[in-house]
């Protein structure tokens, strides 16, 4: 008998496969919980260093302080470098995006020290070289006494960056360090079922975030801000794109049906740096008529402002090149891939679910 699934039972859209202490998406109210804080409260009281070291306590039971992970981390981004040669030979004419798969997949377990914290410190390493090497420069070496966001930036510029660079960052890596069973975490908790180790697993959720509909989306929200270009054409750039069908990028989103909460969180960050070059007021004014347009358009459910649309425009204010915010959006991501993957493997089972076949059926034998 053939059993024909809707869309959202296809795409598994509200069927839970795991139990988690780690994030929580309402996307009825437009609400994420991590690790047992709203994200707006999160990002205003917690660095990385903080809200890493609570989703690798709600996962694995343990008592990490904030001192604690920072000191992990920094130790780890220097072991990265240590082994940087190795890594990135496996990277060698590969773009940023695919270089990083490349050099992560290279990532080992390391006699005495915690995995997660080996991958997490090794992540703005290998992202960090990658840049400079494009830009035709050695790596630069980390300092494991400053923060991850510090570091990170420091890394990819090649000079110190200054503090509210560093806050904005930061408080990017916070924002969206985890995010429910989205694509990528989804990925991660599968392949650590198996009881696959945490490299295996992290790289797989990397792989998973690489596809546009998934982390891909903020360079082509960059690229539609080029496109429209001045003020004066935003209606009219809007109106035509809409006619012809397209889709607007950073709108809209698989779980939210109103604001995602993270928009607004991005978007404060974005105005602490707009002394900076943060062009804000125009991608203002483009977000405000897009929504406009699309209430017009579809006033029973309007496309709302997703993180997409402010993580362009703040990475982007940052300096850090479009190729490289896969990787960046996977070096806050880490936290809680990691910290999944140990919930997984810690109280979960193996993940296997069954299809619904609807090829041709063989004729019963009368032999």
């Amino acid at each position: 008998m053939t059993i024909h699934l809707t869309k959202s039972q296809i795409g598994l859209d509200g069927v839970p496969a795991a139990e988690t202490v780690l994030s929580h998406v309402d996307g009825e109210r437009g609400e994420l919980i991590i690790a047992g804080e709203h994200v707006a409260d999160l990002a205003g009281r917690s660095g990385f260093e903080g809200v890493t070291a609570r989703l690798w306590n709600g996962a694995t039971g343990r008592s990490l302080s904030e001192a604690n992970v920072r000191a992990s981390l920094g130790a780890a981004r220097q072991r990265a470098f240590a082994r940087l040669a190795d890594l990135l030979a496996a990277a060698r004419g590969l773009s940023i995006v695919d270089g990083f798969r490349a050099a992560i997949a290279g990532l080992h377990a390391e006699n005495g020290l915690d995995h997660e914290a080996t991958i997490v410190g090794a992540f703005p390493v290998i992202v960090g070289a990658l840049v400079q090497r494009a830009n035709g420069n050695d790596p630069v070496a980390p300092d494991p006494h400053i923060s991850h966001a510090a570091d990170t930036l420091r890394m990819l510029r090649g000079a110190k960056a200054d503090a509210r660079a560093v806050a904005a960052l930061d408080a990017y890596f916070v924002t969206v360090c985890d995010h429910g069973m989205n694509a990528s975490t989804f990925t991660t908790r599968v392949v650590a079922s198996t009881q696959a180790d945490l490299f295996a697993a992290v790289t797989a959720g990397y792989c998973a975030l690489t596809g546009p509909l998934h982390g891909g989306a903020p360079e082509p929200v960059l690229e539609m801000l080029d496109a429209i270009g001045t003020s004066d054409r935003i209606k009219p750039w809007v109106d035509d794109a809409l006619a012809r069908g397209e889709r607007l990028m950073g709108f809209g989103h698989r779980i939210y049906r109103v604001r995602d909460p993270r928009a607004d969180v991005l978007k404060a960050a974005i105005e602490r740096l707009a002394a900076d070059g943060a062009d804000l007021p125009f991608a203002s004014e483009v977000e405000a008529y897009i929504r406009q347009a699309l209430r017009r358009k579809n006033p029973d459910r309007p496309l709302e402002t997703n993180v997409e649309f402010f993580t362009a425009i703040l990475l982007d204010a940052l300096a850090i090149p479009r190729q490289a915010f896969t990787p960046i959006f996977a070096v806050a991501r880490s936290a809680g891939w990691t910290a999944h993957a140990r919930e997984q493997q810690r109280t979960g089972r193996l993940i296997r679910p069954s299809s619904a076949y609807v090829g041709p059926v063989p004729a019963r034998s009368h032999g």
